[in-house]
């Protein structure tokens, strides 16, 4: 943890916070920090400063915050992850918020397991606690949107054409001849597939909207290696 993410209902009074969750834990097993000391804390959705502590016991934390700069810039990126299994998307989630991920559709794809979509980890607050940590992790405050279409035809055909419009649309494929670009300056919509990636039909219904396929070369990767290394790569 990085960053200590604020909720405004933290605060006993315009510039004090008390807690008394996990983030109070943190403070004591792995900063090992005593009153007087300094912390970086931010406000989630919003800037970034310096807490000093003025009491901390077993039961709570009381600390004295500036807010005074804004976090990192997002990157300019809507991802379109097909939905991988659970435990991977645990991952997927933490590292898209770590790289400045702020908008993720999740889809559908013919490699996708319908049991996936009946997972818990689909439920809002349990993709909140990786999303935080991705946050915690890089020093960022913006809570990342997540958005689940479980229908692939409908979302490329009634939704994805308007979003393609005035940016650099890519589709990640292990089969396509054009490398993955370098150092986009441009707004991306990044569509990453499943293990294997997505099959021929999948590919055809998102370049007849204008999406241009790409490759991180011969290796095939798991999405999980995959994905940071196109934003890395894109960016």
């Amino acid at each position: 943890m990085n960053i200590i993410l604020l909720d405004k209902e933290d605060f006993i009074s315009r510039t004090r916070v008390c807690l008394k969750d996990r983030r109070l834990r943190h403070v004591l097993d792995v900063h090992r920090a005593s009153p007087g000391d300094a912390l970086t804390v931010g406000l989630l959705n919003g800037p970034v400063g310096t807490a000093r502590i003025t009491s901390l016991s077993l039961e709570a934390l009381e600390m004295e915050v500036e807010l005074d700069r804004q976090p990192p810039a997002p990157l300019p990126v809507t991802l379109i992850l097909s939905l991988p299994r659970p435990k991977m998307l645990k991952r997927v989630l933490f590292a898209a918020a770590s790289m400045g991920v702020k908008k993720i559709f999740l889809i559908n794809s013919f490699r996708v397991e319908k049991s996936y979509w009946n997972s818990p980890l689909l439920q809002e607050e349990r993709m909140r606690d990786h999303l935080l940590s991705g946050l915690e992790q890089a020093l960022d405050t913006f809570m990342p949107q997540v958005l689940l279409k479980p229908l692939f035809k409908p979302f490329v055909e009634d939704e994805l054409p308007e979003m393609v419009h005035g940016s650099c649309a890519l589709v990640a494929h292990p089969e396509a001849a054009k490398p993955c670009p370098r150092d986009t300056n441009r707004d991306v919509l990044l569509a990453v597939g499943p293990e294997g990636g997505f099959i021929a039909y999948e590919i055809e219904k998102l370049t007849s909207i204008g999406f241009l396929p790409v490759s991180l070369g011969k290796r095939p990767l798991r999405v999980e290696i995959a994905l940071p290394a196109l934003l890395a790569r894109i960016f």
